[in-house]
């Protein structure tokens, strides 16, 4: 039997007339009686009894009822979850995202006008080392990742900028430049020693700026860790500016770099042929890149996701 069979029998049933349920199926009474025949014969039990004034169900059309409904309304809801699948308003997204990207917001923002929208999609997100992100997407363990530019990036993945800041030096609060009233000549930091973050482009910038390779006691991990070290008086650290508003922690004092600004861009990362829909609704959700001709943008001001995004 397919679900043609169980309309056929709920709508005799509710009915108790070929001739109505005929009607309302919009097939012709011999077509509705030769469908109730081969159900019965599926089953190999009488449904209805049927004289030339009436019909009733019998025993077992009584209990077979209630299962036929629950069959009809099943498929429906399954059609129901298939298609808000389809338009992405069910699913689940993972998240990977490095420390610096919760400091000013973008994410959060971003997240929540989503869920605000998709208020069904499961969301998780979870802080990942940032060189392992690129390939957990690749290989579909998480479906978008929050990241720190530039980085290079494997085929198949692309990058959506959200927000620029500026490098600057993060240094312990009794080091000697800590109250320099000007800001850091590279040159000066050649002597340095420096504590590594994950994005390194602006620690390798300004050795390049002060002609010398920066010599790295440790890579401790995320932000955080990072100037945990400074802080405990283990070298400097290049990191975002944003750091300097959001971060407060002892010992620690930020100070800018002279000449050109280095520039540090949060961006989300996804697969260039996304397959499912909730992923592409977050997609859609993302807010206008940053100007290219601007060194600093600040966060991203994320609109409230319209229509679905």
């Amino acid at each position: 039997m397919d679900l043609r069979h169980f309309r056929y029998f709920v709508t005799l049933a509710e009915t108790l007339h070929f001739g109505r349920a005929a009607e309302i199926l919009g097939i012709a009474p011999p077509t509705l009686s030769v469908q109730i025949q081969e159900i019965e014969r599926t089953l190999s039990a009488r449904l209805f009894t049927r004289t030339k004034r009436s019909v009733a169900l019998t025993a077992v059309g009584e209990m077979f009822l209630p299962e036929a409904r629950h069959a009809l309304d099943q498929a429906a809801a399954a059609i129901t979850v298939g298609r808000r699948a389809g338009r992405g308003e069910l699913g689940r997204i993972d998240v990977g995202y490095i420390g610096s990207a919760v400091y000013d917001g973008t994410m959060q923002r971003l997240l929540a006008g989503f869920r605000r929208t998709h208020p069904d999609v499961q969301v998780t997100a979870t802080e990942r080392p940032m060189d392992a992100l690129p390939g957990m997407i690749v290989e579909g363990r998480i479906d978008v990742g929050f990241v720190r530019l530039p980085m290079d990036l494997p085929r198949g993945l692309a990058a959506h900028g959200l927000a620029r800041d500026l490098f600057c030096v993060a240094l312990p609060g009794d080091h000697p430049m800590a109250d320099a009233g000007r800001p850091l000549v590279p040159a000066d930091l050649a002597k340095a020693f420096f504590v590594r973050p994950e994005q390194d482009a602006g620690m390798r910038e300004v050795g390049r700026r002060g002609g010398f390779v920066p010599t790295v006691l440790s890579t401790p991990g995320s932000l955080v860790a990072v100037l945990a070290q400074v802080s405990l008086g283990n070298g400097l650290a290049v990191v975002p500016d944003l750091l300097a508003r959001a971060v407060r922690m002892p010992n620690v004092v930020f100070r800018p770099l002279s000449g050109a600004p280095i520039a540090s861009e949060l961006a989300v990362l996804h697969r260039v042929r996304e397959s499912s829909p909730a992923v592409l609704g977050l997609i859609r959700c993302f807010p206008p890149q940053p100007d290219a001709e601007s060194p600093f943008d600040g966060g991203a001001e994320v609109a409230p996701c319209e229509g679905g995004c």
